[in-house]
């Protein structure tokens, strides 16, 4: 099995998805001894935004100048992510949305003709098979039948764009309310922790 493990946190050893995404990781690989495990962290090596001449690459014109150690980058992660039988992603919560790193990762792998394709009547995701793992963290409280719940745009973004790629098997393992008090924080962690223990490889 091929693990792809991505943090995107700006918080570094603060970081709660961080700490999630690492024990989500271990209980994977403790279950399934062998497995390669590919790591990106999108806050030591970020990726920047998408320019115009990595789109254009997409869609076949050969970059010029700088922007080719851009894409020669892109086609090493879009490689990585079509290699991942199981993708780990430690995602918090941003501004009720997703760190601006993270949505630049998505960019990379979300490409027409791999990992999706559009049809006559509507698109086709090509990623199916792959397992989503997500460490969902957030400061206030989001979930379903929360006074907040309409402004969750992290969860409800990652699930709804993983589904265009074809990919159904994604799980959340959450811990949030970890801004509202010391006592919330804690029991936030203990309950995603046991989540984790649960995951099977």
């Amino acid at each position: 099995m091929t693990l792809l493990h991505i943090d995107a946190s700006i918080l570094n050893e603060q970081s709660v998805s961080r700490q999630l995404s690492a024990a989500i990781v271990k209980r994977l690989t403790d279950e399934a001894p062998g497995t390669q495990v590919i790591r990106h962290d999108l806050a030591a090596e970020p990726v920047e935004h998408l320019s115009s001449a990595e789109f254009l690459a997409f869609q076949g014109v050969e970059p010029q100048g700088p922007a080719q150690q851009a894409v020669a980058r892109n086609a090493q992660l879009l490689a990585d992510f079509l290699a991942a039988d199981t993708v780990v992603i430690g995602a918090p919560m941003y501004n009720f949305s997703l760190p601006s790193q993270l949505r630049a990762w998505l960019d990379r792998v979300s490409v027409p003709g791999k990992t999706f394709r559009y049809t006559a009547t509507s698109a086709e995701g090509l990623s199916g098979g792959k397992r989503v793992i997500i460490a969902s963290t957030r400061g206030g409280m989001y979930g379903e039948g929360t006074p907040l719940a309409f402004l969750d745009h992290q969860e409800t973004y990652l699930r709804g764009f993983f589904g265009f790629l074809g990919i159904t098997d994604i799980t959340f393992v959450r811990a949030e309310g970890l801004s509202i008090s010391p006592e919330l924080r804690a029991a936030a962690i203990d309950a995603a922790s046991a989540e984790v223990e649960k995951l099977a490889a």
